[in-house]
């Protein structure tokens, strides 16, 4: 079992636990590539079911993850948009790129391969939340919805940013840059000038900041933890094409603890 990256402390072989500032009853983690039984190029805890993968050893990885966390992960076909689904009453597979859930062992779960999950809770554990914040999300405003979903007052939300491509690898086009700077000219900051012309290096964890705090969110943690430089623990569709997805998730525990493998 490698050493977890900074930020992190290890669980369970595949699991990790960021080093982020919870009130009692809200639990968060996110898985890496080790632990499952997927074969190369999805090796090992895939949990992506359309990429590829034997359909019967993403079940087998998302029985293993069950069981660790105690909960039940609600997954989403994931679009890049800024649709938030109710992980308390989801039924099947829903299309959007958020969950918000307010009961008891209901995991919200984003799956990523590069871009940046966001996970939310509010200060009493009365409601969590998981984002999947692309740049595509993030500037149709992802966040604000789901933060507006949560239905509490944000200055008493508190938000975590998970493992995503790095500002030195994330080289985007002149659109990607305009897509911001049209609604918040203050989004050049998160740019700097690629070696091609047009090209740009997008910092994807200050433009969550940035968005979170135009929604009102104060307190965020986490971010610097980049996908294509660790593959040991992350997936990276930038770095290696067909490749698995990891998951962030956050959710209201029913008293159970973290299985051991």
């Amino acid at each position: 079992m490698s050493m977890p990256p900074p930020g992190y402390h290890t669980l369970a072989p595949g699991l990790l636990c960021p080093q982020w500032s919870l009130p009692p009853g809200v639990r968060a983690v996110v898985s890496t590539r080790e632990g499952g039984s997927s074969a190369p190029p999805w090796d090992s805890f895939n949990l992506g079911s359309h990429v590829g993968d034997d359909p019967r050893t993403v079940a087998a990885n998302r029985a293993r993850l069950r069981a660790l966390i105690g909960a039940e992960p609600v997954w989403l076909e994931q679009v890049h948009g800024c649709a938030v689904a109710d992980a308390g009453c989801a039924a099947g597979v829903p299309e959007a790129d958020a969950a918000v859930a307010r009961v008891a062992g209901r995991a919200c779960a984003v799956m990523t391969a590069d871009c940046l999950p966001v996970l939310l809770c509010d200060d009493d554990a009365s409601v969590v939340a998981a984002a999947h914040a692309g740049w595509r999300g993030l500037a149709a405003g992802v966040l604000e919805r789901t933060v507006e979903r949560m239905g509490v007052a944000p200055r008493r939300v508190r938000a975590w940013l998970g493992p995503a491509i790095g500002p030195a690898a994330f080289e985007v086009g002149d659109e990607v840059r305009a897509a911001f700077l049209g609604a918040d000219p203050g989004a050049a900051a998160a740019f700097v000038e690629g070696a091609s012309s047009g090209k740009w290096l997008a910092d994807l964890y200050l433009l969550a900041r940035r968005r979170l705090a135009v929604a009102g969110v104060e307190r965020v943690d986490g971010g610097g933890v980049c996908t294509v430089a660790d593959p040991v623990h992350f997936y990276s569709y930038r770095r290696d094409g067909i490749t698995g997805r990891f998951a962030s998730l956050v959710w209201l525990e029913e008293g159970r603890s973290v299985a051991q493998a």
